[in-house]
């Protein structure tokens, strides 16, 4: 029997791709669907069947009965969100207690990780990162240091270990002088997320993930966040809290790097960004404002208004290269539809430096732009290659060029038929 592969499908810049999408388009072709890192920081939007749903935890493969979803260790669970999330799709008439396989090696996000990750920001002042607010962070921080509590403890003497961690917490925010917080109702609604938790399949996914590619099932990695979030490559310390990239794959799945075969980046015709952190492409006029209206560039877990600006090649051609991309996806062609001109930024420039690399440190640099004309016909309706606008095509060979790299996928809209594949 042949040997089964892991094909990882990531946004590679500041996340916000349209990667729930991408998953939803691509989840035929796997029989498993994984996510590997991250939690209910990362919004995935699917329209199916009509109805749009919000998946924060919940791989995106979870409404095709035949596969096999997992949340694998690399990820953070927030219970009483997942216990929302997954009843909104059960209620919505999709059965996920089956499907839906959870690591006992993914850490717990308690309601003192929320206050935490609050009280954290607060003191940060002006430096503050612009975190989502959902225990991410300081989750992940208890990992790191060795005192979190996983999955699989929901399953043995929890309480005690619960109140051990919470006093831990609660210490923590009364050195930080952070007393502004009421957890009574928050823990109450938590507890029944444990209780929930427990109808699911609790298991050892990496054992399950390597069985199911001995037996030749095609798994599909899929990414949170973006590559330019990655806790050690990206912009830091405006990042994520785990491993965005490919590498985390390997470490969040528990699944030997001989086993990827391919690694899709998705990324957008022009960039945006949450939060705070160094943004070169950034634009600060009305054409910035149109970008984010024409793409309702708000976030889909936050509502945040998105920064908005033009394609950028450095942070492109750095995340193609951590990656290891073999393949290209561009989303959201269709929103620049109505511009006379197109901008790419080429290289970044301080004072009298100039780099096509991505700098150490991101802070303080700005963009050196390309003209392309732009192509000023609707592409929404648009099934084919060959009907694209010559515009459009010299754009795309032109991006290609740049990143040595070929896009295999364009999306020109929001549904499902919307997504071509170049030949």
């Amino acid at each position: 029997m042949a040997q089964g592969k892991v094909d990882a499908l990531l946004g590679i810049v500041f996340g916000d791709e349209g990667k729930g999408k991408v998953v939803d388009y691509f989840t035929p072709k796997y029989d498993v669907v994984a996510r590997f890192a991250g939690g209910p920081n990362a919004g995935h939007t699917i329209i199916f069947e009509g109805k749009k749903f919000v998946l924060r935890s919940i791989p995106s493969g979870i409404f095709d009965e035949n596969k096999v979803n997992i949340i694998g260790n690399g990820c953070v669970i927030a219970p009483d969100l997942f216990m929302a999330e997954a009843n909104e799709l059960e209620t919505a008439g999709y059965s996920l207690t089956n499907r839906l396989h959870i690591s006992k090696r993914a850490h717990l996000i308690l309601p003192t990780h929320r206050v935490l990750d609050r009280a954290y920001e607060a003191a940060k002042g002006e430096a503050k990162v612009g975190t989502t607010g959902k225990g991410i962070g300081p989750t992940y921080s208890d990992k790191a240091a060795r005192v979190g509590l996983r999955v699989g403890d929901i399953l043995d003497n929890f309480q005690e270990k619960y109140e051990k961690l919470k006093a831990r917490h609660i210490q923590i925010l009364n050195d930080l002088h952070f007393t502004d917080y009421d957890i009574t109702e928050e823990e109450k609604r938590w507890m029944e997320g444990v209780e929930y938790l427990k109808k699911f399949q609790l298991s050892d996914t990496e054992i399950e993930i390597n069985r199911l590619l001995e037996e030749g099932k095609n798994v599909l990695a899929e990414g949170a966040q973006g590559s330019l979030l990655d806790i050690d490559h990206g912009t830091y310390p405006f990042v994520s809290s785990s491993s965005t990239t490919a590498g985390g794959v390997c470490s969040g799945l528990g699944v030997a790097p001989r086993h990827i075969h391919r690694v899709c980046g998705i990324f957008k015709a022009y960039s945006t960004r949450v939060g705070s952190g160094p943004f070169p492409v950034e634009l600060f006029d009305e054409t910035g404002d149109t970008i984010r209206h024409i793409g309702n560039e708000y976030g889909a877990v936050t509502g945040r208004n998105r920064r908005c600006g033009w394609v950028d090649l450095v942070a492109l051609k750095y995340a193609i290269m951590i990656n290891g991309v073999t393949d290209l996806v561009m989303m959201k062609g269709d929103v620049l539809d109505s511009f006379e001109t197109i901008r790419v930024c080429t290289a970044y420039k301080k004072g009298n430096e100039q780099t096509t690399t991505m700098p150490y440190d991101t802070e303080g640099w700005e963009a050196v732009y390309e003209d392309l004309p732009g192509w000023k016909t609707p592409l929404t309706e648009i099934r084919d290659e060959h009907d694209f606008p010559a515009a459009f095509q010299s754009y795309i060979d032109y991006l290609e060029r740049e990143l040595n790299t070929r896009i295999s996928i364009v999306s020109v809209g929001p549904d499902r038929e919307a997504t071509i594949i170049r030949k």
